[in-house]
């Protein structure tokens, strides 16, 4: 069982401004300096309201926290989770598995055509899944192959 999330008051702060533009319930928020990134966890099928028509709800909300806005929609299962914080489009399969020494790693299936967007520009996608898979799942690891 995962550990209790604590949030600083300077999140709590960014997901209510968050919640109160878009409308979206907001479970969690991590600020990822490493990324320069605010990463929002959103409840199932709340994506839409989220990023709002043509983008516009995100956009304002990056123009008012200043810095990149990402989203990912939670879900119970932990390969859901991980399918949703990378790109469900390109993922084809995940895999759990957990080592002799108990620590619990994720096998992420890609084409080898989308592995790129899959990881994303110097691993940004696959550090964000690897935080949300560590913070709500105990996922020590994420490993992305190529379906073969």
């Amino acid at each position: 069982m995962p550990q209790r999330i604590k949030l600083t008051s300077e999140e709590l702060g960014l997901m209510s401004l968050f919640q109160s533009v878009s409308g979206a319930t907001i479970r969690d928020c991590i600020q990822d300096d490493k990324e320069d990134r605010v990463i929002f966890v959103i409840n199932k099928g709340e994506m839409g309201l989220a990023i709002g028509r043509d983008g516009n709800t995100i956009k304002n909300a990056q123009r008012m926290i200043g810095k990149p806005i990402e989203l990912v929609e939670h879900s119970d299962d932990p390969k859901e989770f991980i399918r949703n914080a990378l790109n469900p489009r390109f993922v084809n399969d995940v895999r759990l598995s957990e080592k002799l020494d108990g620590t619990k790693i994720a096998v992420v299936v890609v084409d080898e055509k989308r592995k790129g967007a899959v990881v994303g520009k110097g691993g940004r996608n696959a550090e964000k899944a690897r935080l949300l898979a560590k913070r709500y799942f105990e996922i020590g690891s994420i490993h992305i192959v190529t379906a073969t």
